[in-house]
């Protein structure tokens, strides 16, 4: 007997099923379908269209088709329709927020939040659109004028992920349409159904036919290999594991595609002697447990002085333990479930190889048993250095506090990771905030606080953590070709 309400059913029969090419609904071509399944009880929710490499095709013929005019369409204009699709987007949070719930697992409450954050991206760029700028000046020699212009990049294949599924998808979408690009967005097959709402809210706020497609897919790289293979794209924006993000730079460097990249993270949360020990266990809740430590900014590594370790693991241990694991439509449930039992597993044999070597589970450390992907908030201390959860991304409701002793071997440690993504520092000493923060080789910092994530701030990280930056001023120029022309005079 399914666990979906009738009202979660009536909502689910509301959103579109099909694939929006071209300003037009319609099945793949092939007729075949894929399954969305409630993360929370492993039930199917809904079918949805399963593309084929033809109807990629067809998105990227039409969103070409649609180029040049959206590209000449009044900025204003532009961004109006943006600003319909975030007032539509936060009218119906509460819908948008438990049609996300159902397909990706985070609680209400959480996934609202999201739905309010991605729908900033949409107003931050509405604003934006009229604000694109070239300039006119002197010739350094006195002869003849310097003039720039900024033109759209063209036609643009967005990839998004399933932990933030609308979200991931704003944040892309937002400075696209305003810089005057037009849009094929290819969703996680696991949650595809905020982005098939999104872009019909596109589609009523005024975005027209062929600005905004989207192919839903079991299979990303059969729909994406052809596309980045066509010269008609021209940009290609990811966020997803690094391992896929750089087998999608190299499929894109043929054509010399333009390559926005937002890819996995290690962050360490850093917590010195001199902080509020309360404040930091309040922000390694946010920065750990936010989607149920399903997020690349989500904290993974909790450096926390030796002088206040002890204190810091304890207590946050008495957090995670009070927290409700349960599906994320119950009222009391904080921590719902992993995306899918491939995900689950992942954290269990990282939790198990750490025990094995010797770390100590202070709270959880198990999947829990019944349906569902769930699995206990964790916290491990004693961990060793040769534990696999200390190099790899848990992407889990899991906590290992490491001691430190000095400054500078708590800024090696942080560092000694391919990524560079984020970190999280608490500290009451301003010089020794600003110096730590100068030496961390990440693209974010905390600076006593456990969220960093904001529309009008630049996302995004180094080293291989990918490039790019995504919000903030700098979103649009993602999406912005810059040309130069020389003035005789």
């Amino acid at each position: 007997m399914s666990t979906v309400t009738t009202s979660e059913q009536s909502l689910l029969e509301t959103i579109p099923n099909q694939l929006l090419i071209g300003g037009a609904w319609r099945d793949a071509s092939g007729g075949a379908t894929l399954a969305v399944e409630d993360p929370a009880t492993g039930e199917t929710l809904v079918q949805v269209a399963d593309a084929t490499p033809e109807d990629a095709l067809a998105a990227l013929a039409a969103a070409d088709e649609a180029q040049a005019a959206w590209g000449q369409h009044p900025p204003r204009e532009r961004g109006e329709v943006l600003r319909r699709a975030f007032e539509e987007m936060t009218a119906r949070a509460d819908e948008l927020a438990l049609l996300m719930t159902l397909e990706m697992g985070k609680n209400v409450a959480e996934a609202r939040a999201e739905v309010l954050y991605a729908a900033e991206f949409l107003r931050w760029f509405s604003e934006e659109a009229v604000r694109i700028h070239g300039r006119y000046m002197t010739a350094a020699s006195g002869v003849g004028r310097v003039l720039t212009m900024k033109q759209p990049v063209g036609p643009c294949l967005f990839v998004t992920p399933w932990n933030f599924p609308a979200a991931m998808g704003t944040r892309k979408i937002g400075p696209a349409l305003a810089a005057g690009c037009t849009v094929v967005v290819k969703p996680a097959q696991q949650t595809p159904l905020s982005m098939l709402a999104l872009a019909e809210i596109l589609q009523r706020a005024g975005a027209p036919d062929g600005v905004v497609n989207v192919i839903t897919s079991s299979s990303s790289s059969s729909v994406v290999k052809p596309l980045l293979e066509d010269p008609r794209l021209r940009k290609l924006s990811f966020t997803g594991s690094t391992e896929v993000g750089r087998a999608l730079i190299a499929q894109a460097a043929p054509q010399v595609l333009r390559v926005s990249m937002e890819l996995g993270g290690n962050a360490p949360f850093i917590v010195f002697g001199d902080a509020d020990v309360d404040a930091a266990v309040e922000g390694a809740i946010l920065a750990k447990m936010r989607n149920i430590g399903e997020a690349c900014t989500a904290a993974n590594r909790l450096y926390v002085h030796e002088s206040i370790a002890g204190e810091f693991a304890g207590k946050l241990a008495e957090r995670l333990a009070a927290m409700t694991v349960g599906r994320g439509t119950d009222d009391d449930s904080a921590i719902g479930p992993l995306i899918d039992d491939k995900q689950r597993q992942k954290v269990a044999e990282l939790v198990q190889d750490a025990a094995d070597k010797g770390a100590k589970i202070l709270t959880g450390g198990s999947p829990v048993d019944g349906a569902g992907y769930f699995f206990e908030p964790t916290v491990l201390t004693d961990v060793p250095e040769s534990a696999d959860l200390l190099d790899e991304e848990i992407f889990g409701p899991v906590a290992p506090v490491i001691p430190f002793s000095s400054e500078d071997e708590v800024v090696a440690s942080a560092n000694r990771t391919e990524y560079g993504l984020v970190a999280y520092l608490f500290t009451n000493d301003l010089q020794r905030a600003l110096r730590v923060c100068e030496r961390l080789q990440t693209g974010m910092i905390g600076l006593n606080t456990g969220i960093v994530s904001n529309a009008q701030a630049p996302f995004g990280g180094v080293k291989q953590s990918g490039f790019g930056r995504e919000g903030g001023f700098e979103g649009i120029e993602e999406y912005l070709e810059t040309k130069y022309v020389a003035v005789a005079l």
